[in-house]
């Protein structure tokens, strides 16, 4: 394990947003089943922690921004600032919804009559699929990451159906009412099924390195670990809101914990990290070092995890190509011509 490398890949980002996931999950799912007693708005807290720390790095990346015009032409400074604004603008969109929710959800504890309608709650909600959609065609555009805002974009018929169900305006099953999700959830398990695929395909090929066999069979069974758990969540709700069983909310919560807790460790294999944010123009590993120069001392440290009389595949290639060319130096003999042109006639 190379901690310098892991660092380097490392998305602060992406992590920040497993992270606040994770741990929302787990306390919701807690103060659902009342094993916790507390107010709804602290259960939101890590979900505002992270649209906090959106909109204080957004705004510290302005101020930089505007104080330091000469910044602005390194590297990608516009499209970095416009990603920002985008992000900015759809994490807004998300805090709105958050707060209005929590505060229906106090508002239902409390058993109040001026309750808002759930359409009016997930008004935010609806607005993020157009932005989503614009900020998809941007994305594209300048190869910027997109997992937030496809998932925005193309969940908006299901946000629909959802707020319908929670106003009885519709009377349909919970499970009917996730169709759109369950088409999505089938798309999901076509692409695993296919890097499945694929991976024992490429294993069965020598012509490829080892080293690329390995990461694509490790892709698969990421993806794998990634839509079982999540497709074994989504039934599980389903039957939980329609009354075919009735277990606990922090048991049906345990395959998205799987899921998210698959997805952390990816935080430190996926570059693109949009450098502005607090106005750093660097990526992350490069900020710490530079912030905490004792770091340096342990930065190049690499961890090999193997038997002392067992060595790597690579390791025992190298070494027959060094014994070869060593070999080959010694055979190497000097041949000296007949006839020597140097000397004249």
């Amino acid at each position: 394990m190379n901690l310098k490398g892991l660092f380097q890949d490392f998305n602060p980002s992406k992590f920040l947003v497993y992270t606040s996931l994770i741990v929302f999950s787990l306390v919701f799912a807690l103060r659902l089943d009342e094993t916790i007693q507390c107010s709804f708005w602290l259960v939101f807290l890590p979900l505002w922690f992270w649209k906090g720390v959106v909109i204080v790095g957004a705004i510290v990346a302005g101020v930089v921004w505007w104080k330091h015009p000469e910044y602005r032409v390194e590297g990608e400074g516009y499209i970095d600032m416009k990603a920002i604004i985008i992000c900015l603008a759809l994490n807004s969109l998300l805090l709105i919804f958050e707060i209005l929710a929590c505060d229906q959800l106090e508002s239902s504890n409390a058993a109040k009559p001026w309750r808002h309608p759930w359409l009016i709650v997930f008004m935010p909600l609806f607005l993020t699929s157009p932005v989503s959609i614009a900020a998809c065609v941007w994305g594209f555009k300048h190869d910027r990451g997109l997992e937030l805002e496809a998932m925005c974009s193309i969940n908006i018929l299901q946000f629909i159906f959802i707020a319908l169900k929670l106003d009885e305006i519709i009377t349909w099953r919970w499970g009917v009412v996730f169709i759109p999700l369950w088409i999505l959830t089938c798309l999901m398990c076509l692409i695993v099924l296919y890097y499945v695929i694929w991976s024992l395909l490429i294993l069965r090929a020598t012509e490829l390195m080892a080293e690329q066999r390995r990461a694509n069979f490790m892709t698969a069974v990421t993806a794998v670990s990634l839509v079982a758990p999540l497709l074994t969540f989504e039934i599980l709700l389903v039957n939980r809101l329609d009354g075919i069983n009735d277990y606990p909310v922090s048991a049906v919560f345990c395959p998205l914990y799987i899921s998210l807790l698959v997805l952390l460790p990816t935080a430190f294999g996926q570059r693109g990290g949009n450098q502005w944010w607090f106005g750093i123009r660097k990526d992350f590993c490069s900020f710490l070092l530079g912030t905490c120069p004792f770091l340096q001392e342990y930065g190049n440290i690499e961890i090999n995890i193997h038997r002392g009389d067992q060595e790597p595949e690579e390791q025992e290639i190298q070494r027959e190509i060094y014994i070869h060319s060593k070999q080959a130096m010694l055979d190497y003999k000097v041949v000296m011509p007949v006839i020597s042109i140097d000397t004249p006639d």
